[in-house]
């Protein structure tokens, strides 16, 4: 990368972490809400024994209750707060972002700057989530729940950077991210969910996260073709983002002038 894109780039994401980390009720959501949730699944879910049907296995797997609710737990906190981080940065700079694009900064810098931000917000988030899982039980794979949260993750931070470039209500791109990410996780969650099996769970956008944190749980198996599911998410939820971004941004002169 020449080095004046270098600086575009590195001065645009020194600032989008810097914003992350003045988002001072995120980062206590990630430091004391992970781990609350996965604590409270693990104490107060019935230990009793839950069959379901796990597609990336192809069977019928057996696990404990509280187990399955620490994986989804985990699913449903990482999603939610990496979506309401992305959304913040996003809606909350937008009006910034614009001016920077119309007096000249390249957009591609922009967009690029807020992606990187989310890869490593995702990374951490996905990580310590993983670490408070295994603090109470030991899923046979946790480098690959791991993966499965960050492809969660990014899934609804490609929501929140698409939501916060498209709205102009925080209120409205908050209630879209919650409600999104209830449905999704609770829909597939076998507790909450008897026929979570059903065809129609393909369709969610954490489904792949999903299939995949339950194998890397439960099995010994790799299923990787589904951890490209999130990532597909995220694209389209990107492109979409930066068509309302440029759009945002257009040089309107010739509108108002031509």
């Amino acid at each position: 990368m020449p080095t004046t894109a270098w600086t575009y780039f590195s001065t645009a994401a020194r600032y989008a972490l810097i914003e992350h980390s003045r988002n001072r009720l995120a980062v206590v959501l990630v430091v004391l809400f992970v781990p609350l949730w996965i604590t409270l699944g693990h104490f107060v879910i019935d230990r009793a024994e839950v069959r379901f049907l796990l597609r990336a296995a192809h069977e019928t797997v057996t696990a404990r209750g509280n187990d399955l609710s620490n994986i989804s737990g985990a699913l449903n906190a990482v999603t939610l707060i990496v979506g309401f981080m992305m959304f913040s940065v996003t809606f909350k700079a937008g009006h910034f972002d614009q001016r920077l694009a119309t007096a000249g900064y390249p957009r591609f810098h922009l967009v690029a700057a807020k992606l990187a931000a989310l890869l490593l917000v995702a990374a951490l988030t996905s990580a310590y989530a993983t670490v408070s899982v295994c603090f109470y039980w030991p899923p046979r794979q946790p480098w690959l729940l791991a993966l499965a949260l960050a492809s969660g993750a990014l899934t609804y931070g490609g929501f929140g950077v698409m939501l916060g470039a498209m709205l102009r209500s925080e209120l409205a791109g908050m209630l879209l991210i919650i409600m999104t990410s209830i449905i999704d996780t609770g829909l597939q969650s076998p507790i909450a969910n008897p026929v979570a099996g059903n065809d129609m769970v393909r369709y969610l956008p954490s489904y792949g996260a999903m299939q995949v944190a339950a194998t890397a749980g439960f099995r010994d198996t790799d299923p990787l073709r589904y951890l490209l599911l999130g990532p597909l998410w995220f694209v389209g939820a990107v492109l979409v983002a930066g068509v309302a971004f440029h759009l945002h941004t257009r040089d309107r002169r010739h509108a108002l002038f031509g």
